[in-house]
């Protein structure tokens, strides 16, 4: 039998912060209909499919090198440069623009610096 992923867990200095802002920039992670959690608190997060987390854990010191992991996001129901776009405007940062016409990517960075890349869209087989 093999393992499966619970959460994931990214270092934060501002878990709460980092909760809501992610919140607002992805869709099939949300904020648990119980929530309780709130500014200060050290680990904060979202619930995702299956009962998935990505959670914020509270750390002192702040990130000082590139990630070793990171998440990359398939806009459903925009493009990617319109996704890259709306992401900037919730402040976001960009990184490293690998777009090349319709192929590529861009390599952002959330409002703590934890780098992500925005993809080109996910479309389902048969779509």
């Amino acid at each position: 039998m093999a393992s499966r992923a619970s959460n994931f867990c990214i270092d934060a200095h501002d878990p709460w912060s980092q909760t809501v802002w992610w919140s607002k920039v992805l869709d099939d992670f949300v904020l648990p209909e119980d929530d309780d959690q709130g500014p200060g608190d050290e680990e904060c997060g979202l619930v995702g499919p299956d009962d998935r987390y990505l959670l914020f854990l509270k750390v002192p010191e702040p990130k000082t090198v590139k990630n070793r992991m990171h998440i990359c996001l398939r806009p459903t129901d925009r493009s990617r440069d319109e996704e890259i776009d709306r992401v900037l405007g919730l402040g976001a940062t960009l990184v490293d623009d690998l777009r090349k016409g319709d192929k590529g990517w861009a390599v952002l960075a959330d409002p703590e610096g934890n780098e992500f890349c925005v993809l080109t869209p996910y479309r389902p087989q048969g779509a």
